[in-house]
């Protein structure tokens, strides 16, 4: 839902050319976006969250603060194809994200703590459903004019979140505790960083940096081109059988961009490293293109893609041919995904229409195979959900899943998501196989 939010946020901006003082968009992270433009009091009287925005408190010294406060609710029939412990569940996500970011001169504190429960969730709650009251981020930043030092806990989002997410579709987010170096090249920037994600735990303020992982690289942020390299250790991995040191290095590139009415995104991965003494061989290559019809009614906006993921290519041998997602996106190929992206061949079309200016539908439909029949399928996390068997079926299942979103007002979103994820051979060989129904309602409030 966070797509729908940023479209009908852009909407209303573009429906208000007269509004004054117009807020920059919402991001996820928070601490991208700027608020220093209402150091100009005329401008925070424009509205009524414009003095929580900019608080002055010295010369050249000022604090912006908000919040977020989101209530989900998401009933699943049949989950995982009827395979889960609790197939049938349906249960309440509630978390508040409140947030104060102080400037002074060229530095900066920024603190997000996180207050996260959950309601029904059959069998248990684990730590992503809520972990109780914690820090989410809480950072120290020095502004050198072309760099830019962060150092301390902070969520981290990289294109499109295809190896790099926040995971903001589940109730805990991730974060990684390290250092990050902004470097700006003309119109493009590099960042640097070195981190360890953060381990959710049950329990108040108790979340700890991860012993086993590690995360390093370069990501250049270029129009219309990314560029990077990431790094990434585990010292206690598990693919198949097989546990052991797992190093592997990904070398990516994305093109992305929009002319005229058409938009397009592709991005190829390769990784390379070791795993348990063996080599690592894998790649992905993903590709969206789409084109939007403004001038036609309910503004539609058609979007295909396919995704490549590659898995492994022979059983029992001393390589692996996974892909590695790392910390990819909580909502990977929809508001349902029971499968993620390891091993996979996807293909996804949607429709989008702007049914008035504060409300958005969706429209999409997607089906899955293996991409190895060697290698079993895997969930968002990277955890194996169906073991290839003795199974030659490629065909995981068909999709079909409908969004609605409505900007009630400039803070608060209420939306609602229907899927249904009917299963095809694979699945049918390998287990439970019954359609999986999920009803996703959510309210969210933030400023």
């Amino acid at each position: 839902m966070a797509l729908f939010l940023a479209a009908v946020l852009s909407t209303s901006a573009k429906a208000e050319p007269t509004e004054a003082w117009q807020a920059p968009t919402l991001s996820i992270t928070r601490y991208d976006e700027d608020w220093s433009d209402l150091a100009d009091a005329e401008k925070r009287g424009h509205h009524w969250t414009g003095p929580f925005k900019y608080i002055s408190i010295g010369d050249d010294a000022w604090l912006s603060t908000g919040i977020e406060l989101r209530a989900r609710n998401e009933n699943l029939e049949n989950n995982l194809w009827g395979d889960a412990e609790a197939p049938n569940d349906s249960y309440l996500w509630l978390r508040a994200l409140p947030y104060a970011d102080l400037h002074v001169g060229g530095l900066r504190a920024f603190v997000q703590p996180i207050a996260s429960t959950s309601v029904g969730v059959a069998p248990s709650p684990g730590p992503v459903d809520g972990s109780g009251v914690d820090l989410l981020q809480g950072f120290v930043e020095a502004d050198l004019g072309p760099v830019t030092l962060r150092g301390g806990r902070q969520m981290l989002s990289l294109g499109t979140e295809r190896l790099i997410g926040t995971r903001y579709g589940p109730n805990v987010p991730i974060a990684f505790d390290g250092v990050r170096a902004n470097v700006k090249l003309g119109a493009g920037t590099l960042s640097l960083l070195a981190v360890k994600p953060v381990q959710a735990r049950k329990g108040d303020f108790n979340d700890r940096t991860s012993p086993d992982k590690a995360l390093w690289g370069a990501y250049a942020a270029m129009p219309n081109l990314d560029l990077y390299y990431l790094g990434y250790r585990n010292d206690a991995a598990r693919w198949g059988m097989r546990e052991g040191t797992e190093t592997r290095h990904s070398l990516g590139a994305r093109w992305h961009g929009t002319g005229g009415d058409w938009h397009w995104n592709v991005e190829g991965v390769y990784q390379f490293g070791r795993f348990a003494g063996g080599p690592i061989s894998a790649w992905t290559l993903g590709t969206e293109l789409g084109h939007a019809f403004p001038d036609a009614p309910l503004a539609p906006d058609l979007t295909v893609r396919v995704n490549i993921v590659s898995g492994d290519g022979k059983r029992g041998d001393n390589r692996l041919g996974t892909f590695n997602a790392l910390f990819p996106k909580g909502k990977y190929f929809g508001e349902l995904s029971p499968v993620g992206p390891y091993n996979i061949v996807n293909a996804y079309s949607s429709l989008g229409l702007q049914l008035a200016p504060d409300v958005s539908t969706s429209l999409a439909a997607m089906a899955y195979w293996r991409a190895s029949n060697a290698d079993g399928i895997y969930d968002i996390p990277g955890n194996l959900i169906r073991d290839a068997g003795d199974s030659r079926a490629k065909f995981v299942g068909k999709e079909v899943e409908a969004t609605l979103a409505w900007q009630a007002t400039a803070e608060l979103e209420l939306s609602a998501s229907l899927s249904a994820f009917a299963p095809g051979a694979f699945i049918r060989q390998t287990g439970s196989a019954k359609t999986i129904h999920m009803l996703g309602l959510e309210s969210n409030f933030r400023f």
